[in-house]
């Protein structure tokens, strides 16, 4: 019988947790792109922030999924540490209505109205402009599921003789109230939370327990602690492989809620009675007293809302020491990050959604790109550089970055691929074959740079001629034309596309295929006048041409990420 009991534990959190997964995500769906817009635009101060951090986490139902965006915006320079900080102080707040929800469902039989939800979330499903409602439901079901399984199921364990002996003799050994006591069950809240990477299903667990009388209310509400402890460790790992401030607010985000629950600790006594006396709960009442179950479960979501704000409106006062503090504690490493090929804004983290894995698949688009640019302006110095050594050495760096877009193009697409198994909306996955385009032509881009630099290299290699005065002028011109297209791009890839202007990234490619034209007629005549060998020209208008052809690449990024279709091979 207890074997099948814990069984059954188990398999209904799965399901409570599936469901939070499955609601969660449904919901970013219907709402990411305006979440993550209203994430980015209304942190103009700490207070906004913080409120914002609460209205996107009640939104979505995921804290964690509200932290990890707040940590690849950070990542991608779009929120400042301090704006990261109130954020996520606000998620901490949001979280709480996800324990209400749990309470609720203690409080009456809530399975009543899961298998309606399913009837109803099914029809909305093959219904494909409804789908995503249908998979919220179906959410929803799921996790009153659960909960209304885990809560039978407690009642069952309080009635198995052979289960209810074994795990009540566990806790009456740590029942006397001391420190080590206390610290044994925070540790192992904050345990079981980074195991099952869910503080809510642990806060299910908490209330089952509870509230059939196997735990006692004092050490359900270390394990609460121990939980908000737990569920900062998530963004921390994911933050492991990001930059330094991405890093900084996932460690400021584990030093809230640390010095957080080391005050509730010192406080414990007055802050709990005080609980206790708004819900009306009496910590000696039996466990089998009338309504002991409902008040129980009220108790430790009612201390889990008041623990969470009031530790968000005494530490949203001192946001600036924690920067200071957590600026102190991670320090960035000295190393050339723009000459190894590493992903900046991409992790292999865990508990991503779709939403954010676009995100931060754009930022590393934009990355690309501006590391496009950048590789255009190596081959520039290229073509002036006199010094053997020098030029040698430039030659290779030009090699190397042709080496890292290649890397990048399939790493990215490789990601992409990974996210599109998802269940996506039309919309993502619109969003997924644009970008898949942009870092196929922005590949091309640096293709196009290491073969103007290949070209340069054969001409000093093979000891030709140099160019005319007029050559390196019309040379130089046609390498500012790109390079202004190149800019126009990377404008467009850090900045929203409806502020854009495309027809100036299109004027520019027809000034350069204009000027392309007026020098492959004006190259043939200066041949002919014998104003320089034909090789020379060959090499020269080479350079011309490969630089027109990486202004077709550049409109063609353009194109994709405004939703157009391609014009340019």
């Amino acid at each position: 019988m207890s074997i099948w009991i814990t069984f059954k534990i188990l398999g209904s959190l799965a399901l409570l947790m599936f469901g939070m997964k499955s609601m969660s995500e449904a919901l970013q769906k219907m709402a990411g792109p305006q979440l993550r817009h209203v994430l980015g635009a209304m942190t103009t101060n700490r207070f906004t922030g913080m409120l914002t951090g609460m209205f996107v986490t009640a939104a979505v139902q995921s804290s964690t999924a509200t932290t990890l965006m707040t940590v690849s915006f950070v990542n991608a320079g779009l929120l400042t540490l301090v704006q990261a900080i109130s954020v996520i102080m606000g998620a901490h707040i949001g979280t709480t209505v996800t324990a209400w929800i749990m309470s609720l469902g203690f409080s009456f039989n809530i399975v009543d109205f899961v298998y309606p939800a399913f009837f109803l979330g099914i029809i909305l499903i093959y219904m494909k402009s409804r789908r995503i409602i249908g998979d919220f439901l179906f959410g929803v079901a799921f996790l009153f599921l659960g909960l209304g399984t885990l809560k039978d199921t407690g009642f069952l364990l309080v009635q198995d003789p052979e289960a209810n002996v074994v795990i009540t003799q566990f806790f009456q050994n740590f029942n006397e109230a001391n420190f080590w006591n206390s610290l044994f069950f925070l540790l192992m809240g904050t345990v079981l939370t980074l195991c099952v990477q869910s503080s809510a299903a642990i806060m299910a667990i908490t209330m089952m327990l509870c509230s059939t009388g196997v735990l006692h209310i004092d050490q359900g509400i270390m394990l609460v602690l121990g939980e908000n402890i737990g569920t900062t460790i998530t963004a921390n790992i994911v933050a492991a492989t990001a930059n330094v401030q991405a890093r900084r607010a996932a460690f400021a985000h584990f030093t809230v809620n640390v010095i957080g629950v080391t005050w509730a600790l010192i406080l414990l006594k007055p802050f709990f009675a005080l609980v206790c006396q708004l819900v009306g709960f009496d910590s000696s009442m039996s466990a089998t007293a009338p309504g002991f179950a409902v008040k129980a479960t009220m108790v430790l979501a009612t201390f889990h809302s008041a623990f969470n704000v009031t530790n968000t409106l005494l530490q949203i006062w001192f946001v600036q020491y924690i920067v200071r503090f957590v600026c102190w504690a991670i320090k960035p490493k000295k190393v050339d990050e723009e000459e190894d090929f590493r992903l900046h804004f991409i992790q292999s983290g865990i508990m991503k959604t779709p939403e954010l894995s676009v995100l931060e698949a754009q930022k590393e688009i934009r990355f690309f790109s501006e590391r496009m640019q950048r590789m255009f302006g190596m081959v520039r110095e290229l073509l002036t550089e006199k010094d053997e050594q020098k030029f040698s050495k430039q030659y290779a760096r030009i090699e190397k970055y042709e080496g890292i877009s290649d890397n990048m193009e399939i790493e990215i697409a490789r990601y992409l691929d990974h996210v599109s198994d998802a269940h996506l909306s039309d919309e993502t996955k619109a969003k997924i074959r644009a970008m898949l385009r942009e870092i196929s032509e922005l590949e091309s881009i640096g293709d196009a740079c290491y073969n103007i630099a290949r070209t340069i290299n054969r001409k000093v290699q093979g000891k030709q001629d140099h160019f005319t005065e007029k050559q390196y002028e019309h040379i130089h011109q046609m390498m500012e034309l790109t390079d202004q297209a190149l800019a126009q791009m990377n404008a467009l890839m850090g900045g929203r596309k409806d502020a854009y202007d495309v027809n100036r990234s299109f004027n520019i490619e027809n000034e350069i295929n204009n000027y392309r034209n007026q020098l492959k007629s004006q190259n043939i005549n200066d041949i002919n006048n014998h104003k320089y060998t034909y090789a020379v020209g060959t090499i020269y208008m080479d350079i011309v041409n490969e630089c027109e052809k990486l202004a077709d690449y550049v409109v063609n990024v353009v194109e994709a990420r405004m939703g157009m279709r391609q014009k340019n091979a």
